[in-house]
């Protein structure tokens, strides 16, 4: 009987004991919104749970349209949108964090081509429809010419700034492109649902190229087009579809095609990255560093916005690097879960995920004082 007591005892002792090792207010969270930052939420998501935060959650990928739409009706716990959400529809206790940066890339299917640089008048002509032909002489003007390239000095992977929070340059290398391209026309493949990317892609090419791109910046690609999507002249050679994975996997699919999404895309679907040349006359490719050095001349407001400098002189800049805010609220009826959601967020702007996961996925680290914003803004969720 006492052995049968004490083993009762140790049982229920063993039980409080795991228990005790749980913590007390695990939540799982549920999230939804943009494709764009999904692979670096992923990526972070066992990190997360063994981060000792207690908590876990699952993303639904699929577009910043559908994130916005699903934090109007509070579907889910945390919401991605890669474009500011201004609507009337949104709940006024509702806030945006910069949680993510990385760089949109122009991609194209030259099968004889693995560089290519490109203006932002050129991509605004080639989305445009104006520039229809890879001979075309605006292509052959961006690459045949000489430039710097820009390499900035690195800290532990994390872009080096001066006292002025400028990045801090550290060798300049004069360069010269002599490309010949060929005669073959340009397919041109657009994202054809509400989108983020696209919000900030047609808003880089109206800021950058206004006189070529002539309308104000739109989530929907074909309602930013500048010209007559549906021409004769444009049917079959400028199609749309749907998701980042979709546009990428059709330019795969498509030889002397063109299409804008994120970097990752392109090894998967046998896609090259251009270089864009931004205003200081450097070819700059799509990488940490250069989004770095653009997101530095932004602006932010108190509502976490952020406004691109596009003109920024700014040597090394990649003027298509964009951030995916996190859409969070500052009045959840479960302050457990509030709680939960300000752990993510610290843990997506941490070194261990924004760093030693998103360096390899092409995405860049948000600090100095942008990262400063960010997590005031992470303070306000409650």
């Amino acid at each position: 009987m006492k052995v049968s007591m004490l083993a009762k005892s140790a049982a229920i002792a063993l039980a409080f004991g795991l228990v005790a090792s749980t913590p007390a207010h695990a939540v799982d969270l549920q999230g939804s919104g943009a494709s764009f930052p999904a692979l670096l939420i992923e990526a972070c998501k066992a990190p997360f749970a063994n981060s000792g935060a207690g908590h876990s959650y699952v993303y639904a990928s699929s577009s910043s349209g559908t994130g916005q739409s699903n934090s109007d009706k509070s579907i889910g716990d945390f919401w991605m949108s890669d474009g500011a959400y201004t609507a009337a529809t949104k709940r006024a206790s509702l806030i945006h964090v910069p949680l993510v940066a990385a760089p949109i890339a122009v991609l194209h299917n030259l099968p004889s081509r693995t560089t290519l640089s490109l203006s932002a008048s050129t991509i605004a002509g080639i989305f445009g429809g104006t520039i229809t032909r890879w001979n075309d002489p605006a292509i052959i003007k961006d690459n045949n010419r000489a430039y710097n390239k820009i390499v900035y000095k690195t800290k532990g992977g994390v872009i080096v700034k001066d006292s002025k929070g400028d990045p801090i340059v550290a060798q300049t290398i004069p360069t010269t492109t002599r490309y010949t391209l060929p005669d073959k026309p340009i397919k041109v493949i657009y994202r054809s649902d509400s989108s983020g990317t696209s919000e900030n892609f047609t808003n880089y090419l109206n800021k950058s190229a206004p006189t070529v791109w002539t309308k104000a910046k739109s989530k929907v690609f074909k309602d930013g087009f500048p010209g007559d999507i549906n021409s004769v002249d444009n049917l079959g050679r400028v199609v749309g579809a749907a998701s980042s994975t979709g546009v990428a996997q059709l330019a795969g699919k498509t030889p002397y095609s063109i299409t804008y999404a994120e970097t990752n895309y392109a090894v998967a679907n046998k896609l090259k990255i251009a270089s864009v040349i931004n205003t200081a006359g450097n070819s700059v490719e799509p990488a940490s560093a250069g989004v770095a050095a653009f997101l530095a001349s932004a602006t932010q407001d108190a509502n976490g916005f952020l406004t691109y400098d596009y003109a920024t002189k700014e040597k090394g800049a990649y003027p298509l690097g964009i951030v995916s805010y996190l859409l969070a609220d500052t009045a959840y009826p479960d302050k457990t879960k509030a709680a939960a959601v300000a752990a993510y967020a610290k843990f997506i702007l941490s070194p261990a995920c924004s760093l030693d996961k998103g360096a390899a996925l092409g995405f860049s680290v948000i600090d100095g004082d942008l990262l400063k914003k960010s997590l005031a803004q992470v303070a306000k969720i409650g």
